[in-house]
């Protein structure tokens, strides 16, 4: 059985700041409506397939989950990973668990945070390369190069394996420009695209070879995994020791059962601002805009507003994105710079690094929406049927105004329903809870007065979603 592999392990720190740590670009519907996760998962509904298996961070798990209910799908698994130990590991975790369940399992490994505009080339590409991978070998897909672009790897094809594949040569790192121009004048060269067709098995039998040490440790990982809710968690300590690296350096560049299929589909990893620029629809200008944006005499340039009115006046060639929290302005051609302002927001410990303004939960979200001395507004959402954890603050007390929705609020041994435009005191140190029993998505605005107002005075005493005592509701 064909089995689907979503890796959705990325933070996209060059896409921010509307991708961050916390809701990486994955789950962000920046070229469509649906999410780039989602558009992966739409992607293979023409295969005759089983359910996708999902390796992500653990971190993320939550989002993942939301994003497959919306789409109504169950998944085969959610994997999660601790810390990401890169794709080796994670395809290793997704091959032992799919052979437990068929052990002619046949992999689809596919990166969650890319963008393919025509699917029926993708589907005939797999098509193609199903043979090959049901033969034992490993088949990458290479893309069509389109131009001399230095910021992907490469591959270079060998001999044909029968009509539209090719044995794999070698892999390239991302070459300078005069030697991607000689592999574009070639045609021996594919971008490496980081997509796989491989049996489960064969997998597994050349990552024993190449890297044992690996394959051991997630093998132990897989015999201690546990069930979290919905959710597949391989034992931490046995993954903690497992080595790190890519499936193209761990397995790919040192077998000799490589295929590579090429792939002619419109395919971008949306690696940074300007590649979304370069897939997007543009106006008679040559701007790509998104949200409440006015635009003057500018040419060349992306704009994007994520929380307010954008005005360009007189500029070219620049990437302007606004949030609630901040705003880049780049170049265009400078966009792979952003990573470096993300470095530089990590090492100065400010969270706009990692965390929107707006920031989501496995029950909804929260949004500050004014921080001062010793009080805090938030926006609080909570979806419908979901309940917070029964928790305690030290340091402050809350004031619960509910505006959409109906609220069940519990405070010590007291519950009691409220509708809009009613509200409730939550003094300091009081057990207390909010759900939302309704239809309806919860909205409420919430005071915090106190001493201190950091997310990790909380006390959990239970919670439907498995967490400790840790911050955040």
């Amino acid at each position: 059985m064909l089995v689907p592999v979503l890796l959705s392990g990325g933070v996209g720190s060059r896409l921010w700041p509307v991708s961050r740590e916390a809701y990486p670009k994955q789950f962000l519907p920046l070229a469509s409506e649906l999410s780039m996760l989602q558009e992966t998962l739409a992607r293979t509904e023409g295969l005759a397939a089983a359910p996708p298996l999902v390796v992500c961070n653990e971190a993320h798990r939550f989002l993942v989950a939301e994003q497959l209910r919306q789409l109504a799908l169950v998944p085969g698994a959610i994997i999660l990973e601790r810390e990401g130990r890169n794709t080796a590991p994670a395809v290793a975790l997704a091959a032992l668990h799919a052979l437990a369940a068929d052990p002619d399992a046949t992999l689809l490994v596919l990166p969650a945070d890319h963008i393919i505009r025509d699917q029926a080339a993708f589907l005939a590409a797999v098509e193609v390369a199903a043979p090959l991978a049901g033969a034992g070998q490993l088949v990458t897909f290479g893309v069509v190069p389109t131009s001399p672009e230095t910021g992907y790897g490469y591959l270079r094809c060998g001999e044909a394996l029968g009509e539209g594949a090719a044995r794999l040569d070698r892999f390239v790192e991302k070459p300078d420009r005069a030697t991607a121009e000689a592999y574009l004048e070639s045609g021996a060269y594919l971008w490496n695209a980081g997509m796989f067709l491989l049996r489960a098995d064969s997998y597994l039998e050349e990552l024993e070879r190449q890297v044992p040490a690996m394959a051991a440790a997630c093998r132990a990982a897989m015999a201690g995994v546990s069930g979290d809710l919905d959710f597949l968690r391989p034992d931490p300590e046995a993954l903690a020791a497992c080595p790190g690296d890519s499936i193209d350096y761990a397995v790919m560049e040192g077998t000799d059962r490589g295929a590579v299929v090429p792939l002619d589909c419109g395919w971008s990893d949306v690696g940074a601002w300007s590649t979304l620029w370069d897939v997007s629809e543009h106006d008679s200008d040559g701007n790509v805009v998104h949200g409440d944006v006015i635009v003057e005499d500018s040419r060349g340039s992306y704009l994007r507003a994520e929380s307010r009115l954008l005005a360009a006046a007189g500029v070219d060639n620049l990437v302007v994105v606004e949030t609630a929290d901040a705003v880049l302005v780049a170049g265009r051609d400078q966009v792979q710079d952003v990573k470096h302002i993300v470095e530089r927001l990590r090492a100065a410990g400010r969270s706009e690094a990692a965390l929107h303004q707006r920031v989501y939960r496995p029950w909804g979200s929260y949004e500050s929406l004014i921080v001062a001395e010793r009080f805090q507004v938030k926006r609080i959402v909570v979806n419908p049927g979901e309940t917070l954890s029964l928790q305690m603050h030290h340091h402050r007390a809350e004031h619960w105004i509910v505006v959409h929705g109906t609220a069940e609020v519990t405070c010590e041994d007291r519950s009691f329903m409220l509708g809009e435009d009613e509200s409730t005191y939550i003094p300091l140190g009081h057990k207390h809870r909010l759900a939302n029993p309704g239809k309806i998505p919860l909205e409420l605005i919430e005071v915090q007065s106190g001493s201190y107002l950091g997310e990790d005075d909380i006390v959990r005493f239970q919670d439907a979603y498995g967490r400790g005592g840790t911050p955040a509701g």
